[in-house]
């Protein structure tokens, strides 16, 4: 995966737009296109002291998640990434599609405010590498950067 390309072409993508709804739509649709053997890919944006679902690619999903609740609202609340290997390994897990077997949730912050967070599942087990978290981590940030600007 040529994760340099990928990321300048995310940014192309969303550099001129000033619609944040857009914006995550099109970066959803984008990661779930060049991401192999997942199953869910999207946002979640914080809405008071809860998670409230975003743009996303995959099956029906949770529409609220409390922070601090599941892998989402774990991230959430640390303000960091939480790559978990086994769902079913991690206390508290939210299922929102059974078929999901691990899970990697990155924070979205702006000006040291957490504004939400991109969750990618797969249904197989040990799917996320550090690469792939790396690459996630820099894409939170262009989405980071262009809500900045809004």
């Amino acid at each position: 995966m040529d994760t340099q390309l990928f990321l300048q072409q995310a940014y192309e993508l969303v550099k001129d737009e000033e619609n944040v709804v857009a914006n995550l739509a099109n970066i959803s649709a984008f990661l779930n296109d060049i991401l192999s053997d997942i199953n869910w890919v999207g946002f979640y944006l914080l809405e008071d002291k809860e998670l409230v679902l975003g743009p996303f690619q995959g099956k029906v999903a949770c529409l609220r998640i409390p922070v601090g609740q599941g892998v989402c609202g774990k991230a959430a609340l640390l303000h960091q990434t939480i790559c978990v290997g086994d769902v079913h390994q991690f206390s508290g897990h939210i299922a929102c599609d059974a078929r999901s077997k691990s899970e990697i949730v990155i924070p979205i912050i702006v000006n040291h405010q957490l504004i939400g967070v991109l969750d990618v599942d797969s249904p197989y087990f040990n799917r996320f590498t550090v690469d792939d978290q790396k690459f996630l981590e820099k894409m939170a940030q262009i989405v980071a950067k262009i809500s900045s600007k809004r």
